[in-house]
């Protein structure tokens, strides 16, 4: 947390991914942090330690959404991690998300009610833990 306000780096090489999810989570009143790549996402990750991750499964590489994902695992991440992806709702159906260290699927383009409700049940019920 930041100033009582949960931190939420969000990881994705599309800039219009970053400024829609910038929007919808500064409006309610989160602590945004964009990452344009794997690399600049775990230098935000060691620097901020954030509350909620949100990386996008195809970045300059095929997996290296995943690998973000696994190496932060490795490194003790203990936030919700959820993915991005363009096959969202599909991903979920042909593969346990969980199995990759997931707290869940976003579905692109970003859906601000469903992203809002599911970050707000995650974090509260982390903060109950």
């Amino acid at each position: 947390m930041k100033d009582g306000k949960h931190v939420i780096l969000c990881v994705d090489d599309d800039a219009d991914i970053l400024e829609a999810a910038r929007m919808i989570l500064e409006s309610d009143g989160y602590v945004f942090v964009g990452a344009a790549s794997a690399e600049q996402g775990l230098q935000a990750y060691e620097r901020l330690k954030p509350d909620l991750l949100i990386v996008d499964l195809m970045m300059e590489e095929v997996d290296s959404g995943t690998g973000l994902v696994r190496e932060l695992k490795a490194r003790g991440n203990k936030a919700p991690a959820f993915m991005l992806s363009s096959v969202g709702d599909s991903l979920s159906q042909l593969t346990d998300y969980g199995d990759l260290g997931l707290a869940g699927v976003f579905q692109k383009p970003l859906d601000s009610g469903k992203l809002l409700a599911t970050i707000g049940a995650r974090l509260r019920a982390k903060g109950r833990k």
